[in-house]
């Protein structure tokens, strides 16, 4: 795998080209917004008919990071599935996939948006996650109200989907700084926001990195790519 390795509140982590996370210290694979379900909800909901193979195509890139890593831990950082009925629409043959995914290792649903975390299919539901400095939620929250405290320094989460353009191509990214990381949508089917909007450009400031997702991850500095000086160069 071509990781890019960085430090948050302490912890090393690895950044996959598939969007996870890597905390090999604790063996903690993390994953945000696999939304699974997205073509059956949109199918249900609002009549767009989209090629329902997304479950399987985002299964198979989880089952492939998992059999790579060998991790103790998944973290599945909110709206693992499109909506509850989502979730509860399941086929049995993704459910039997996930319940082989979660064979002999600590699995946690983080509640999301979206959902609250499937819960007919096994592991954990919390609100978010405390390991060591670091603590893992959805939704990132401002930062006097983050729950960083002597112990806890680093906020890791999703939601957002982060994407920007590198070379002249739409890319999904990581956004972080020294006191939080923003995963990019691990779905398929995922859409994203632009790092340049404001609901990103208030959380992660222009110091940061984007860790921009393709063969393997380029850390981009974030003030040139909102200012587009860095863009065509940093892919070189």
């Amino acid at each position: 795998m071509n990781r890019h390795a960085f430090v948050l509140a302490g912890a090393t982590l690895e950044a996959l080209p598939s969007g996870a996370l890597w905390w090999p210290e604790r063996r903690l694979l993390a994953v945000s917004d696999l939304h699974l379900g997205k073509s059956e909800r949109g199918a249900r909901r609002d009549g767009i008919l989209l090629p329902p193979y997304e479950t399987e195509d985002t299964l198979a890139r989880l089952d492939a990071d998992i059999g790579a890593l060998a991790p103790a831990t998944v973290v599945c950082l909110g709206d693992s599935f499109d909506d509850t009925a989502a979730a509860e629409a399941i086929a049995e043959r993704h459910a039997m996939w996930i319940t082989r995914l979660q064979a002999g290792r600590r699995w946690l649903w983080v509640a999301g948006n979206h959902d609250p975390g499937p819960l007919g299919l096994g592991g954990s539901h919390v609100a978010e996650l405390r390991e060591g400095p670091l603590v893992f939620r959805h939704v990132a929250v401002a930062q006097k109200a983050c729950g960083i405290t002597d112990e806890v320094t680093g906020e890791v989460s999703g939601h957002y989907h982060p994407k920007t353009r590198l070379a002249g191509r739409a890319r999904a990214c990581f956004l972080c700084d020294d006191r939080r990381l923003i995963l990019p949508a691990y779905g398929t089917y995922t859409g994203g926001l632009d790092i340049c909007a404001p609901a990103l450009a208030s959380l992660v400031g222009p110091r940061g990195l984007a860790l921009v997702l393709g063969p393997r991850v380029v850390a981009v500095p974030l003030q040139g790519l909102r200012t587009g000086t860095s863009a065509s160069s940093a892919s070189r």
